[in-house]
């Protein structure tokens, strides 16, 4: 798997590429501002880039924005967003437009180096991957009327879950259940909210969308 990274700093990027490179992906571009990615990707056509949000000139979201414009010019491209901080408007927001291939973690992660390389991994594949930390500040806020209130705790756990991009067999492995129990979890998830017979990782979309709505709604309707 091809992998481009964009960060201005120069240690986290040569880090990022010695733990990529040991794991077995190609790194094949190596940049520190948004336009030079851009020339990177268009260059050497990476599977993934991995983003820092905030990128010079102004360290703001120059990152998030070129991110933006590949995953328009270039909708095959997995991209991975990097962040020093929660920003869960934008996750929604790049989730809701092309859930397939994207991913949103916080720096700190990185240090995890097998969730971090899963998380690329996933996000080559088309999956998707969201930081466990965003999808926690979520998991707090609710929603009247939402179709999230008939789900039960551990439903809301499991579905917590596939809002990070986990698989079924990634998901026993986190809670210590069966497969057909999660299997179970899942299906109920899927009738609670509504959703449609279709293609099973459309589903999971769907399902991950409805609660990430959910999240958004709520913070539209604080003063």
């Amino acid at each position: 798997m091809r992998v481009a990274l964009a960060d201005d700093s120069v240690l986290l990027r040569e880090g990022l590429a010695r733990v990529l490179t040991e794991a077995g992906f190609e790194v094949v571009a190596q940049v520190g501002d948004a336009d030079a990615l851009h020339t990177a990707v268009e260059l050497e056509r990476p599977d993934v880039a991995i983003v820092d949000v905030r990128m010079p000139p102004t360290h703001t979201d120059e990152g998030a924005r070129a991110a933006e414009r590949l995953r328009a010019e270039r909708p095959e491209l997995g991209i991975l967003l990097l962040s020093q901080v929660i920003e869960s408007r934008r996750v929604l927001r790049l989730f809701q437009e092309s859930p397939a291939g994207f991913g949103y973690l916080l720096k700190d992660r990185v240090l995890e180096i097998d969730d971090f390389l899963d998380a690329v991994r996933r996000v080559g594949r088309g999956g998707t991957a969201v930081d466990p930390a965003v999808v926690a500040q979520l998991m707090g806020r609710r929603v009247v009327d939402s179709p999230l209130h008939e789900l039960s705790p551990r439903e809301r756990e499991v579905l917590g879950l596939m809002a990070e991009g986990r698989s079924n067999q990634a998901i026993c492995a986190k809670l210590f259940l069966s497969p057909k129990t999660v299997e179970t979890h899942v299906n109920r998830i899927l009738q609670k909210l509504g959703l449609p017979p279709a293609a099973e990782d459309h589903r999971r979309v769907l399902a991950v969308l409805t609660y990430l709505r959910d999240a958004d709604n709520t913070d539209q309707g604080r003063p």
